[in-house]
């Protein structure tokens, strides 16, 4: 089956060091130009660049701990919710043209959000793009309608113009002149970001980043020129997490780089056990603009 669903991503991906188109050989893909890159052995495409840094992408010690994270079903609530507004935001001819439909999902991580999307559109093939190639293996194993990519999400995206029927992003970069160039003009960008309520019991303890109180606005912002609001909805739920839970939970972010192990372990013992944590999202959906 990886095999199948690399063949049906590589005919929605373009070179991109020249954009020609690329095909599927033993081991690579390769565009008419010569340029040539890997299939790695766990199945996903390396499309960096020569010379391209992954920068800050996520380490092998972060997926790992989101891996584990999500499998104890602590966003299971809000995953089942976006991959509902993600079946009705393709509407009902979804899957109904001729070959499969696509979900790009732009900073994937493991691919949960995208596993729970395709549950929902059975007919799709699922993108997970990420610069982290040990995002990108998890995300090439979660699901048999995934493929996976190494990509830059801040650069020209390897994908055709036109291609997506929907973009997932999730707590992820944006590049809204590439999502408006990459999705059909009938499509869907769904946005998930936090409020500022996310995990506010334990920000400050724990020193984790905090969320801007106007992140919709700046979100808005960002996309306002290229993309309509359509639709709005906040999800919030209270979860009861048990240290090692509470551990994953900094280790699989941002915080975690400026944290040892020591002190998020240190730290995380001075909580109560469970600790009470509110997980609060927004989920924008916006549609191209003309």
């Amino acid at each position: 089956m990886m095999v199948n669903v690399l063949s049906a991503i590589v005919a929605y991906l373009t070179c991109p060091v020249c954009g020609a188109d690329l095909t599927l050989g033993r081991g690579s893909v390769s565009c008419a130009n010569n340029h040539s890159f890997d299939v790695a052995r766990q199945g996903y495409i390396n499309l960096l660049p020569g010379g391209a840094h992954a920068g800050t992408a996520d380490t092998a010690a972060m997926v790992e701990a989101r891996a584990a994270f999500v499998a104890e079903g602590h966003f299971a609530s809000f995953a089942a919710l976006l991959a509902d507004h993600v079946a009705a935001a393709t509407g009902p001819s979804f899957g109904l043209e001729s070959g499969s439909p696509l979900i790009v999902d732009a900073g994937a991580g493991t691919g949960y959000h995208l596993t729970a999307a395709l549950g929902r559109c059975p007919s799709a093939v699922g993108m997970a793009i990420d610069i982290s190639k040990f995002a990108a293996r998890r995300a090439a194993r979660a699901h048999p309608q995934i493929g996976a990519v190494v990509a830059d999400l801040w650069g020209r995206l390897p994908v055709r113009s036109g291609a997506a029927s929907a973009i997932l992003n999730v707590f992820a970069p944006r590049n809204p002149g590439e999502f408006r160039r990459i999705l059909r003009p009938d499509g869907s960008l769904l946005v998930v970001s936090p409020t500022a309520r996310h995990l506010q019991e334990v920000v400050r303890p724990l020193q984790l980043l905090s969320v801007d109180d106007d992140k919709t606005r700046q979100v808005d912002s960002v996309l306002g020129d290229l993309f309509d609001l359509v639709d709005r909805t906040e999800h919030e739920t209270g979860l009861l997490l048990p240290h090692l839970a509470v551990e994953a939970l900094v280790r699989m972010g941002p915080s975690s780089r400026h944290h040892s192990s020591a002190d998020i372990r240190d730290r995380v013992a001075g909580l109560a056990d469970p600790v009470p944590v509110t997980a609060s999202f927004t989920l924008s959906i916006y549609r191209p603009t003309g």
